[in-house]
């Protein structure tokens, strides 16, 4: 069956609510959403649903903040290294023995890699 580019959702029903019976008693808690969808250049209506497949652990990415500070790694000899970061107002931490550099200066680069967990 080929749709209609116009087609249109007018009602986005979570289980329980009414129009959601006959699904919820096939899907059950699988059911997140029911939506009726219409296509007015073929008079017709479509009722689709939205269900869980599967339920994985997961855990969000830290999402950091360009001026926030972050460790990077660099080795001894990367002395031109250094001064980069020194540049980009980075400051060495001699206790933990990284640089704390902002974190705007080092995403989407290499030194990206080098950022120590906290």
């Amino acid at each position: 069956m080929r749709l209609g580019v116009r087609m249109k959702s007018r009602l986005n029903l979570k289980p329980g609510q009414k129009g959601t019976k006959k699904l919820v008693a096939k899907y059950g808690e699988s059911l997140l959403y029911v939506r009726y969808r219409y296509d007015e250049s073929k008079g017709i209506r479509l009722t689709t649903v939205e269900i869980v497949e599967e339920a994985a652990p997961w855990q969000p990415r830290k999402r950091r903040r360009e001026g926030k500070l972050v460790a990077v790694t660099v080795g001894f000899a990367e002395k031109e290294l250094r001064q980069k970061l020194k540049g980009a107002g980075g400051k060495w931490d001699l206790e933990r023995k990284v640089w704390l550099v902002p974190y705007g200066f080092v995403r989407g680069t290499e030194l990206a890699k080098r950022i120590v967990s906290e």
